[in-house]
């Protein structure tokens, strides 16, 4: 279970840092780390729920 909270915790990480260069770049590199952060963000939350059906098994 430790190793999908930690991928949980690199999804989000990684999904802020985006966020931050998207802010920080012009034209099509905003763009593109906009898209990489709702990418990590939409895998964050299916972590989120994978680490939630296994918490409603047990």
């Amino acid at each position: 279970m430790s190793g999908f909270q930690a991928k949980l915790e690199r999804f989000e990480n990684l999904a802020a840092e985006c966020e931050l260069i998207a802010g920080r770049s012009k034209g099509g590199n905003r763009e593109l780390y906009r898209r990489a952060s709702q990418h990590y963000r939409e895998l964050a939350d299916d972590m989120r729920a994978l680490i939630g059906s296994f918490d409603l098994a047990a």
